[in-house]
């Protein structure tokens, strides 16, 4: 009886292990729907409008004026570095001036390609200095600190830069570390780098040259990636293959396991293929450009490696279909109710291929005893007007030191603070 009441409560507990997994959505066939393209306007944010936070969360502006400010890091000190760079437009396109912008005056024909400084010395959650930290750099986005040497990357490399603590700015030119394929498909420039814990590794993701590999996959060597690397640059190899344009990545506060945000493949319809969040295994392989949600052949590349299809990885969290996830960090911190401890922020830049709007929000993914246990809900809307219009467009998402979450929206170039209300 005692065997039977254990094997009764082992089942009860292997159950309730699966109930809590995130739902896996029903995929429909390719091309049940048109590819449709549809970019928004953005048309900048009404003055006093700001985005909406769940019930016991307060929205106001931490600082404006960017160029594009498309990724946030803080320093050990509590600094905030903001990497300003955007897409480049294509050569015939003719340059305009930007929507939503409130202090600077340039144009969409460049990138700003600097990191600025915001410093909340008082901590009373608005900055009171603002330095240019760095500048001449090509596309930065990345950023991590190892000892006295802070890493940048650029989307054609990792270039080093020696800092010490409370430095405002630096002025000496930065050594290349790692030299990276430039550009990329769509908004496949971009680079980011995380280092683990005793910084002997870093981290680098780098998007496709591609939708779906049709330029030949001699293109996109070393791409479609998270590399690993040593600090000085030695020891290169592909840590994750398949990953067709992995930007946020962040360690799971529980497990310590890498994890990344990554954009799915474009031109299969309205609802395929979803976004996803994923932890990261050392060596294995996430299908793109041959496969999509594990191992659902893309018709596009329909028998050419059955091999890779075979080993494929299916992703963890599915967070909807052309969505733009690029942000994501992990809640660590204190302030926030118990709900949100341990889990994930997405920022969803949103999408253009797709004929309604997704995205445009920060998803929240509920986590326990470090894997998720639902699929993203919503926690930072508003960002969209109306069918073609947005206010603006949620990128790079990070954990103030006082637990208040910071968020970039590079469309309309401020950077927003959520915290709790205070009581």
């Amino acid at each position: 009886m005692r065997a039977l009441s254990a094997s009764f409560f082992a089942a009860l507990l292997i159950g309730a292990a699966i109930a809590a997994e995130p739902p896996q959505p029903k995929l429909p066939p390719p091309f049940e729907t048109k590819s449709v393209v549809k970019h928004p306007k953005v048309i900048g944010w009404p003055e006093g409008k700001t985005p909406a936070a769940p019930p016991g969360f307060t929205v106001t502006l931490y600082a404006d004026g960017f160029d594009s400010p498309r990724w946030l890091y803080f320093l050990p000190n509590g600094d905030l570095l903001v990497a300003e760079a955007r897409t480049l437009p294509k050569p015939d396109a003719k340059p305009k001036e930007k929507e939503g912008m409130e202090k600077s005056k340039t144009v969409t024909g460049g990138s700003a390609n600097r990191v600025t400084l915001l410093r909340d010395a008082d901590k009373d959650g608005k900055p009171e200095v603002r330095e240019l930290f760095l500048t001449d750099l090509n596309q930065p986005l990345g950023m991590a600190l190892i000892g006295d040497a802070l890493y940048v990357a650029n989307t054609d490399g990792v270039v080093r830069f020696p800092y010490k603590p409370d430095d405002t700015k630096i002025t000496v030119k930065g050594v290349p570390v790692l030299h990276l394929p430039l550009g990329g498909y769509n908004n496949h420039w971009t680079r980011n780098l995380l280092a683990n814990a005793d910084g002997t590794k870093l981290y680098v993701s780098v998007g496709s040259a591609s939708n779906v590999g049709e330029k030949g996959m001699k293109e996109e060597a070393l791409r479609a990636n998270i590399l690993e690397i040593n600090p000085d640059g030695t020891g290169l190899r592909v840590f994750a293959a398949g990953l067709r344009n992995p930007v946020g990545m962040a360690w799971e506060p529980t497990s310590k396991a890498l994890w990344t945000a990554v954009n799915e493949r474009d031109e299969l319809g309205d609802e395929l293929v979803p976004d996803y969040i994923t932890s990261v295994k050392d060596g294995a392989f996430y299908g793109w450009p041959y496969s999509y949600a594990g191992k659902i052949e893309d018709p596009r590349r329909k028998g050419e490696r059955p091999d890779l299809v075979a080993k494929a990885t299916a992703p963890d969290v599915p967070v909807g279909a052309h969505t733009a996830s690029l942000g994501l960090c992990f809640y660590t911190g204190e302030a926030f109710p118990e709900k949100y401890r341990g889990g994930a922020f997405v920022g969803q830049r949103g999408s253009w291929n797709r004929s309604k709007f997704a995205g445009y929000r920060v998803a929240f993914v509920p986590f326990s005893n470090g894997k998720p246990t639902a699929g993203p809900e919503d926690f930072l809307t508003g960002f969209i007007a109306n069918n073609d219009e947005v206010y603006g467009r949620p990128v790079c998402v990070c954990v103030a030191p006082d637990g208040a979450l910071l968020v970039s929206d590079d469309a309309s170039n401020r950077i927003w603070r959520v915290a709790p209300v205070k009581k």
